[in-house]
């Protein structure tokens, strides 16, 4: 006998299948932006032999010595191969939004109209969060 509640909904399915593939994507490109970092495709900002001096600094300190901007400032350095990985992150971190708006026809067209509106209060929410707009958190 199946319960019939322990099974997952369309919407849930959904959302599953866009966060695994979005984070298969981020993975690999986590892993080519390494290898190009690591191959030296792309020029480091800062060099292979002085990444040692900043091991040690907190987050102010190596912002600073560095003259690294905080929050998106990285999208400016992505032609340099230390940050290009950033792209990866970036993805691995969006990938729930886009799965909270996937999942909103859905729900809206199952009746669920409330959670349809608190799947776009989410992604709004986390959207607003990651911008750095409120100048909150470390952006």
């Amino acid at each position: 006998m199946t319960d019939k509640s322990l099974q997952a909904g369309p919407e849930q399915l959904l959302y599953a299948r866009i966060l695994e593939k979005g984070m298969f994507l981020g993975l690999l490109m986590l892993l080519i932006t390494y290898l190009v970092y690591m191959l030296g495709i792309m020029p480091p900002y800062i060099p292979m032999e002085e990444v040692p001096k900043y091991w040690s600094m907190n987050v102010h300190d190596y912002l600073t010595q560095a003259n690294v901007k905080q929050g998106w400032a990285w999208v400016a350095m992505v032609g340099y191969g230390d940050f290009l990985n950033f792209i990866g992150i970036a993805l691995l971190a969006g990938v729930t939004i886009a799965c909270f708006l996937a999942i909103v026809p859905t729900l809206w067209k199952s009746g669920d109209k409330v959670y349809a509106c608190l799947s776009i209060v989410e992604a709004l929410i986390l959207g607003v969060a990651a911008s750095g707009i409120l100048g909150t958190g470390g952006h």
